[in-house]
C-alpha cells in the first residue's frame, strides 16, 4: 500500500467490505453448478452479511473520528495519467456502506424464499453480489475512475438482472431500454470525468477539490456551442447528466419503471440502496465542485423538482403494485436532488438512507404479495389480504406510513427537513418552483401509497377463487427481512436527526464533518434554523404544512379506496384526459418513439436497404467487383483448354513477345 494519510482503519477491514461481495459473487457464478443452489446462497448471503457487520464497525469507529484516505496500487500509469486505487472513508462514505450492504443482506436472505425454484438461482444470487461490490467500489473509491468503475459496473449488472428472465420479451427490451437510456448519461458523466483530468491534471477527489478554488478564481471558461460557459459549470453540468440518467431523473428516467421487469428482489435493491442513489451520492460527494456554480445547483434543483412533482403524479394512476412504488422512487430521488441544489446535502443524504429502508420494505413487501397471489401484480385484482398475510400487512403499513411522511417514521424527519430548507433557501423563483412541487408531492406520494395499500390489503375481495384457496402468509425467510427493514424504517429518521445529529447546521460539528463541503451563504439548513427563530411571524404552516397534506392524502386514499370505491371510476370519467395522460405517463415513451426510436429505425432502414443490399450488395459487389471478376474468369477459363499443344503455342508466342521486347529496349 501507497500513500496512506490515514492508518486508524484496518486496510485489511476495509478491502474486506468490497472484496467478500465479489468473492461471493465468483464462486456462485463459476462454481454454482457444481456447489448447489443451497450452498451458493449461504456463501453469497453469508459473505453480503459479513460486510454489512464490518461496515458497520467501521460506522461506529468513523464516528468516533477515523479516517482512512490512502492507495493501495496503481491502475494505469500513461504520460501524465496515473490512476491508483484506493479509498476514501469518511462519515459520507459509511453512511453509504452501511446503507448499501444492510440492505443487500435482507435481499438476499429474502431471495433464498423469493426465487426458490428458479432454474437460474445460482446466477441471480452471482448477480446481486457483484452488483453489491459495484456500489462499494463506487461510494469507498477515492477518485472519479474509481466512481467511474463502480457506476458502470452498477449499469452492467443492472442490466444483466432486469433482463433476468431473459426468454420473456419484455425483460429483453427493459433491460436494452436501461442500458442505452443510461449510456446517455453516462456519456456526459465520461465527458466530465475527462474533463477533470484535463483541467486539473489530476482524478484524485483531495487533489481536485483543493484546485476547484483556484480554477474559479482564474474565471476559467470554455466555448460551448458559441456559448461562454464557466468551466466548473460546465465539468458539473457534464457529470449531472450521468447522475440524471443513474437515478431515474427527467427526461431520462424512462427506465426506471420499466426495470420492474426483472424479479422482485432486484427492484428493491435497484431503488432502494444502490444504482438509483448512486447520482445523489455523487453529487453530495462533489460538493466542494458544485458550490462553486451557481448555474449547476440551479439545474439540479429544477430537475429534481420537475422529476418529484411529475413521478408523482403518474404514480397516481398506476394499477402494477410495482410501478407504484418504481414511479415514487423517481419522485423521491427528485426530492433528495433538490436537498442536494439547494446545498443542504446532509439533508438529501439523510433522506437517501431513511428511504432506503422504507422503499426497500415497501418492494419486498409487494413482492411478498405477488408471491403469495400466483405472480399476479395488479392491485384491482387483490383485496382483503390482510386477512391471510399479518405480518406483509403491518411491514407494508409501516413503510407507507414513513413514505408518506407520517410521524414518527423515517420519512418525516428526512423530507420534512428537505421541504423546509427549500422555503428557507432563497434562489428566487427556482426555490420556490422546488417548494411547491415538493409539497404538492407530499399529498400526491401519501394518496397514492395508500391507495395502493388500501387496494391491496383492504376494499373488496377480488382475489380469483383459484389463487384464494392457497393464499397464506410468506415463509419466514421472506418475513424476518421484511421485520428487519421494519425497524430502520421506523427507527432511520429519529435515529439519524437525534442521535447522529445529521441536521446540524454546522456541518463540521455534527455527523458529516468535512466529508461535505457548504459556502456560508449556501447553507439552507442555517437560514432554516435562522427563520425558525424569528419570532416576529408564524411558523405554522413551515412546520406542519407537510404534514397536514400527508394526512390529506391519507384520508383522500381512505375515502375513495375504502369506504366509496365507486367514487375513482366516476372521476376518471369526468377527467378522461387527464387520466389517460397520466395512465399513460405524460406519453414520455411515445414522445421518445416517435422523435428518436423511428427516426433512428427508419434510418437504419434506409442504409440498411439502400446503401448495404441496394448500393453496395447489389451495385458495387454484385453488379460492379463481383461481375469483373465473374467475367474475367470466363475469359480466362476459355484459355484453360486442357490441351497439350495449346500451352505450347502460347509457351512459344510468350517467349517470341519477350525477345522482342528485350530488342526493342536494347
Amino acid at each position: 500500500m501507497t500513500d496512506a494519510t490515514t492508518l486508524t482503519l484496518s486496510t485489511t477491514q476495509l478491502l474486506a467490505i468490497p472484496l467478500l461481495p465479489l468473492g461471493g459473487a465468483l464462486i456462485a457464478g463459476l462454481f454454482g453448478w457444481l456447489i448447489g443452489d443451497k450452498l451458493s446462497h449461504w456463501i453469497t448471503s453469508g459473505c453480503v452479511t459479513i460486510a454489512a457487520l464490518l461496515s458497520i464497525d467501521i460506522f461506529f469507529q468513523v464516528i468516533d473520528g477515523a479516517e482512512f484516505y490512502g492507495n493501495f496500487w496503481t491502475w494505469i500509469a500513461s504520460g501524465n495519467l496515473v490512476v491508483n486505487i484506493g479509498m476514501m472513508i469518511d462519515p459520507l462514505t459509511t453512511i453509504m456502506m452501511v446503507t448499501v450492504t444492510v440492505v443487500s443482506a435482507c435481499v438476499h436472505i429474502y431471495t433464498i424464499g423469493y426465487m426458490h425454484g428458479d432454474p437460474g438461482y445460482a446466477r441471480f444470487f452471482s448477480y446481486i453480489s457483484a452488483f453489491t461490490f459495484s456500489m462499494l467500489v463506487l461510494v469507498m473509491g477515492n477518485s472519479f475512475f474509481t466512481l467511474f468503475f463502480g457506476w458502470e459496473a452498477v449499469g452492467l449488472f443492472s442490466y444483466l438482472l432486469i433482463g433476468f428472465w431473459f426468454k420473456r420479451d419484455t425483460a429483453n427490451v427493459a433491460a436494452m431500454k436501461a442500458f442505452i437510456v443510461n449510456r446517455v448519461g453516462d456519456f456526459g458523466f465520461a465527458v466530465g470525468i475527462l474533463a477533470v483530468w484535463y483541467y486539473f491534471g489530476t482524478v484524485d477527489y483531495r487533489e481536485v477539490f483543493a484546485m476547484v478554488p483556484g480554477l474559479v478564481a482564474s474565471m476559467s471558461s470554455m466555448s460551448l456551442l458559441g456559448w461562454e460557459v464557466d468551466t466548473i459549470t460546465f465539468i458539473c453540468l457534464a457529470l449531472f447528466v450521468g447522475a440524471m440518467g443513474k437515478s431515474g431523473q427527467v427526461p431520462l428516467h424512462v427506465w426506471l419503471p420499466d426495470s420492474m421487469e426483472g424479479p422482485t428482489p432486484i427492484s428493491a435493491l435497484i431503488h432502494a440502496a444502490t444504482m438509483v442513489t448512486a447520482g445523489v451520492f455523487m453529487v453530495a460527494r462533489l460538493s466542494p465542485m458544485f458550490e462553486f456554480s451557481e448555474v449547476a445547483l440551479a439545474a439540479v434543483i429544477i430537475v429534481g423538482a420537475v422529476t418529484a412533482f411529475m413521478c408523482a403524479t403518474i404514480g397516481l394512476v398506476q394499477n402494477d403494485i410495482k410501478r407504484v412504488i418504481a414511479y415514487s422512487t423517481c419522485s423521491q430521488l427528485g426530492y433528495m436532488f433538490v436537498a442536494c441544489g439547494i446545498s443542504a446535502y446532509s439533508a438529501g443524504i439523510f433522506h437517501l438512507m431513511t428511504h432506503a429502508y422504507f422503499k426497500a420494505l415497501l418492494f419486498l413487501a409487494a413482492g411478498s404479495v405477488i408471491h403469495a397471489v400466483m405472480h399476479n401484480q395488479d392491485i384491482r385484482k387483490m383485496g382483503q389480504l390482510r386477512k391471510y398475510m399479518p405480518i406483509t400487512y403491518i411491514t407494508m403499513l409501516l413503510a407507507g406510513l414513513a413514505l408518506a411522511g407520517i410521524p414518527p417514521f423515517g420519512g418525516f424527519y428526512s423530507k420534512d427537513l428537505i421541504i423546509e430548507a427549500a422555503y428557507a433557501r432563497d434562489m428566487g423563483w427556482v426555490s420556490e418552483l422546488a417548494y411547491y412541487a415538493l409539497m404538492s408531492g407530499v399529498v400526491m406520494t401519501a394518496f397514492y401509497t395508500f391507495r395502493m395499500f388500501f387496494l391491496t390489503f383492504h376494499n373488496s375481495d377480488r382475489v380469483p377463487a383459484e389463487i384464494k384457496v392457497q393464499l397464506h402468509e410468506s415463509p419466514k425467510v421472506i418475513t424476518v427481512p421484511l421485520m428487519i427493514l421494519a425497524v430502520g424504517a421506523v427507527g432511520a429518521g429519529m435515529w439519524g436527526y437525534y442521535i447522529l445529529d445529521v441536521a446540524n447546521a454546522d456541518i463540521i460539528a455534527g455527523y458529516f464533518r468535512d466529508s461535505l463541503f457548504v459556502m456560508d451563504s449556501h447553507n439552507a439548513i442555517l437560514k432554516l434554523e435562522l427563520l425558525e427563530q424569528d419570532h416576529t411571524q408564524s411558523h405554522f404552516w413551515l412546520e406542519y404544512g407537510a404534514l397536514i397534506l400527508a394526512l390529506s392524502g391519507i384520508a383522500l386514499a381512505f375515502l375513495m379506496y375504502f369506504k366509496e370505491s365507486k367514487m375513482p371510476a366516476k372521476i376518471a370519467a369526468m377527467f378522461p384526459g387527464i387520466y389517460t395522460f397520466l395512465l399513460n405517463k405524460w406519453y414520455w415513451d411515445e414522445f421518445y418513439d416517435a422523435t428518436i426510436v423511428k427516426p433512428t429505425r427508419a434510418l437504419g432502414n434506409f442504409f440498411w436497404q439502400k446503401g448495404d443490399l441496394g448500393m453496395i450488395d447489389k451495385g458495387l459487389i454484385h453488379g460492379g467487383i463481383i461481375g469483373t471478376v465473374k467475367n474475367g474468369a470466363s475469359l480466362l477459363r476459355n484459355i484453360q483448354s486442357g490441351l497439350v499443344y495449346h500451352y505450347a503455342y502460347a509457351m512459344v508466342i510468350g517467349v517470341f513477345g519477350l525477345l522482342t521486347y528485350l530488342m526493342l529496349n536494347a
